[in-house]
């Protein structure tokens, strides 16, 4: 029974990433969102530890003090912000967050949006998102112009609604990124 609400959540959480990257122009994100999370080494650790309300991954480092399927999630896919740690370009820099390139950013934020969705269920609102980035971001390594995109557009979200934020980042934040970033 476990494993099959999980294969439910991730596959609701799935399709709202999806549905999210498809109104700002992100098709091919959309549709090759999280697919490690299909994985035996992501999916196996999900069943075991779902709960339903936050994910397994919090709870298999919990248990055992760290997350394999994490580790093993933010490394393969590039919407996270752990993806893009490295040492930084000079030998006194030593780890840091690199700068994302803006499609990653703008599908982190989707993410977060969907995630959000996806475990309060009726009790989301659009400022869900940024309170629960705000309530973690002491610890987050990200490069600042990842951090001042991500954060714009979670305010932006919490003020002003999904519709008008999806449109700014289609519009404005995509505008002229696309052959940029490649």
């Amino acid at each position: 029974m476990k494993a099959w609400k999980h294969f439910c959540t991730i596959n609701h959480h799935k399709m709202l990433v999806m549905k999210g990257c498809f109104k700002v122009g992100l098709y091919r994100q959309g549709l090759l969102h999280d697919l490690s999370k299909y994985s035996p080494t992501e999916f196996l650790v999900g069943c075991k530890y779902f709960q339903g309300n936050m994910s397994p991954n919090n709870a298999e480092r919990e248990d055992k003090g760290y997350s394999a399927a994490w580790l093993h999630h933010k490394g393969r896919n590039k919407h996270h912000m752990e993806y893009w740690i490295d040492y930084g370009p000079d030998k006194c820099t030593g780890i840091t967050g690199m700068k994302m390139p803006t499609k990653y950013v703008v599908e982190m934020f989707i993410d977060r949006v969907a995630a959000s969705r996806n475990y309060q269920r009726e009790k989301y609102t659009d400022e869900s998102p940024l309170a629960y980035y705000e309530h973690g971001k002491q610890y987050h390594i990200i490069h600042e112009e990842s951090r001042e995109l991500l954060e714009c557009l979670l305010h932006m979200l919490a003020e002003c609604g999904e519709e008008e934020t999806y449109a700014y980042i289609r519009y404005e934040v995509l505008k002229n990124k696309r052959k940029k970033d490649k």
